[in-house]
């Protein structure tokens, strides 16, 4: 089974550069996006052979998920049950015999951090709710994360350690889904892979230069290992300041 998660930083213009023809090519069972930046009624998308479901966030423009799926689910649900967490159509949940399928865009902490703290307590909700699934299935969670957990995961930590993505504060948290019994599956199977990254800035040059950080993740419950197959990221994928990122599994 074929898993693809990609922020499409506004499904509209990513349209227009291509996603169609990778969606079609990769031909995935399950593809989530990310910050899809619209309302209800503001695309049409001809899927044939796709199950299509969408959250939107209150505010226009902003924030934004979807799924589409070729096996209709057992049950759909939209956000996390906590009212503060659940107005920027962040989380999309479906239910399959086997699994929950899980796709995210966790709150971005910022420019000078004004996020930071609301960022914690999405973090700790966040997790609750992957544990309370877990308790009736395992879990499969991709997304953006909005963060790079180690060193190895950006170009340049020493310059990142008190920005946004790359705080202390922000890695902990990461660490502490890991520590939960959730496997970072690129990591699982590419442990020491250097300059693979998922998104780089808009400005100097960063994508050419490669100057990027990797926080788009496929994170399972540590249940799933044994259906684990391969992890990969599609750096040469353009249409976004982010790529896809995919997912294998038995």
């Amino acid at each position: 089974m074929k898993l693809i998660s990609w922020n499409v930083n506004g499904i509209r213009a990513c349209v227009t550069k291509g996603f169609l023809d990778f969606f079609k090519e990769v031909d995935a069972d399950i593809f989530c996006l990310q910050e899809t930046k619209l309302q209800e009624g503001q695309i049409n998308l001809d899927l044939e052979g796709y199950h299509q479901y969408w959250n939107y966030a209150e505010k226009k423009g902003y924030s934004g998920t979807a799924i589409f799926t070729k096996a209709e689910p057992l049950s759909v649900s939209y956000g996390i049950d906590i009212e503060e967490h659940d107005k920027e159509g962040r989380v999309i949940t479906l239910e399959f015999e086997d699994f929950y399928m899980i796709t995210v865009y966790t709150p971005n902490s910022k420019q000078a951090l004004e996020r930071l703290e609301y960022r914690m307590k999405w973090e700790d909700d966040f997790r609750a709710y992957l544990k309370n699934l877990e308790t009736k299935k395992p879990v499969i969670v991709c997304g953006d994360l909005n963060v790079a957990h180690k060193e190895i995961d950006l170009k340049n930590p020493k310059n990142n350690i008190k920005n946004a993505g790359f705080t202390p504060e922000e890695r902990e948290k990461f660490t502490e889904l890991i520590n939960a019994g959730f496997i970072d599956t690129y990591r699982y199977f590419h442990p020491d892979t250097e300059g693979v990254y998922s998104w780089w800035s808009y400005r100097f040059n960063a994508r050419k230069n490669n100057a990027g950080w990797r926080i788009d993740y496929f994170c399972v419950s540590d249940a799933l290992k044994d259906r684990l197959v391969s992890a990969d990221i599609h750096m040469e994928i353009l249409g976004s300041d982010h790529c896809p990122v995919e997912l294998i599994i038995k």
